[in-house]
């Protein structure tokens, strides 16, 4: 029976040899077949020599965890701020301002695109190096370990730049010390006073502090005291920047305490310029225009008010509405509110003295009219001027009876022919009797009103301009 056993055994094996034989010379030729190929090919691309180093494994696959192994990342809570519970921690701060992109009135606010760069040391991210080499690392390594909380106090709006990767450095030394560097553009609070626009010089500050920790737990200071602020040359539009300055100081909550605050002042001077062109010049020439009536005859009506009432007036209210429109609105008077308005005075009472001469005008014409009497072969029809009202040009009044322009002609006869006579009336009517000849003498020459407005209105507009730009520029 034990024969009969093994005597099958044996036929199994041999009937399957053959098959196991056939299967591993199939496999070792494929493989065989694989490295020439492969052999073949970088021969090929490395000009037939093999480069050995390629058969191994690319170590910058494992770069960011050899990394974060040599910093020992995984051994310490990066949530606690290095040294935590002892003394606070000192961070340096420096900035370089590369533009001032805007500056709005409107809002008052600026916005400004700065590198801002942190310094501190933390112990658990030392490591060993034979040459004293730093490394740096980007956006991926920041988000594994602690970097302080800064912000921009009074900013609106902040972004750190994206393109075409995040903006961020972290420089790490063998000693722990850490440079952390961003590329920030902020929109911050900026508040103006307008009081002397556009000849004001604005005051504007960005500010930074810590969020979360106050002095007790981190020290914010300017790095390199006032070099740690730096700039590029910046150009603005309406601007000249007159001076950049870092500063330092401490802002308290009630609920939380002392912080630590630093300030990036800078001095804004307006340009002038662009102001004399669109809104000083044009308001000069205005009001010059409206003098312009002065000389033109006060009996051409259409003429004297389409000029000086209708076109002065109307381009004086654009200006004035255009101001207005780019400008906050604001409480208080503006240096080009006083000089818009005053010009506009002018203009207004341009208009009110030829209604004056128009008014005195008829009056005295209307009154010799009236006293005198008006031959039968008078045509009223010729006599009539285009603005509607009877002149001393249209028709003859030497043949009419002289009629004097003096009031109380009469009585002032007896009281100089009387020879009783009081000081102290006498001196009273003679002031009044001086008054009334005046405007009486006006109005039956009103003609020169028009002369002394040629004169008048020109001396009190120079006058004017000499005190506001001796006050505001």
């Amino acid at each position: 029976m034990r024969l009969a056993l093994l005597a099958l055994r044996l036929m199994v094996l041999a009937w399957l040899w053959p098959v196991t034989q056939l299967n591993s010379s199939t496999f070792a030729n494929k493989k065989r077949h694989k490295e020439v190929y492969v052999g073949e090919n970088t021969k090929a691309k490395h000009g037939g020599r093999v480069d050995l180093k390629m058969k191994k494994l690319d170590s910058t696959k494992s770069l960011l965890i050899k990394s974060e192994q040599l910093l020992r990342i995984e051994d310490h809570d990066f949530a606690m701020r290095p040294g935590f519970g002892g003394s606070a921690l000192p961070v340096g701060i420096d900035v370089q301002v590369e533009s001032i992109d805007s500056i709005s009135e409107v809002n008052m606010d600026f916005t400004m695109t700065l590198y801002l760069r942190h310094y501190w040391q933390d112990d658990r991210l030392a490591f060993p190096s034979s040459s004293n080499k730093s490394r740096t690392f980007d956006a991926r390594l920041v988000k594994k370990i602690w970097v302080p909380d800064v912000f921009f106090v009074h900013s609106k709006r902040s972004f750190i730049h994206d393109t075409t990767m995040e903006n961020i450095m972290l420089r790490v030394f063998p000693d722990g010390n850490i440079l952390y560097s961003v590329r920030i553009t902020v929109t911050a609070l900026c508040s103006m006073d307008f009081s002397s626009f556009p000849l004001d010089t604005q005051n504007c500050s960005l500010e930074l502090e810590s969020y979360a920790y106050n002095e007790n737990d981190l020290m914010l200071y300017w790095k390199n005291g006032n070099d740690s602020l730096r700039t590029d040359e910046i150009v603005l539009s309406q601007f000249f920047i007159e001076d950049f300055q870092p500063s330092f100081g401490l802002a308290f909550y009630s609920s939380t305490g002392w912080y630590n605050r630093l300030y990036i002042n800078f001095i804004l001077r307006r340009h002038i310029f662009f102001f004399m062109l669109q809104t000083y010049f044009p308001t000069m020439l205005m009001v010059m225009l409206s003098w312009v009536s002065f000389w033109i005859d006060r009996r051409a009506v259409p003429a004297r008010v389409s000029l000086a009432g209708i076109t002065t007036v109307l381009t004086m209210s654009t200006i004035i509405t255009g101001v207005s429109a780019s400008m906050p609105q604001v409480s208080y008077v503006k240096a080009v509110d006083i000089y818009l308005w005053a010009s506009f005075l002018f203009v207004f009472l341009s208009v009110i003295e030829y209604a004056a001469v128009n008014y005195f005008t008829t009056v005295e014409e209307m009154k010799k009219l009236k006293n005198a009497k008006i031959p039968s072969n008078f045509d009223t029809t010729q006599a009539m001027a285009f603005d509607g009202c009877f002149h001393d040009n249209d028709i003859d009044l030497a043949s009419f009876p002289e009629v004097s322009i003096t009031p109380n002609t009469d009585r002032n006869t007896q009281s100089r022919n009387s020879t009783v006579s009081a000081p102290t009336e006498g001196t009273r009517l003679r002031r009044r009797n001086t008054l009334k000849y005046n405007l009486s003498f006006i109005r039956s020459n009103s003609y020169m009103i028009d002369s002394y407005s040629r004169v008048i209105f020109p001396m009190a507009y120079l006058l004017f301009n000499i005190i506001y730009w001796s006050l505001y520029a």
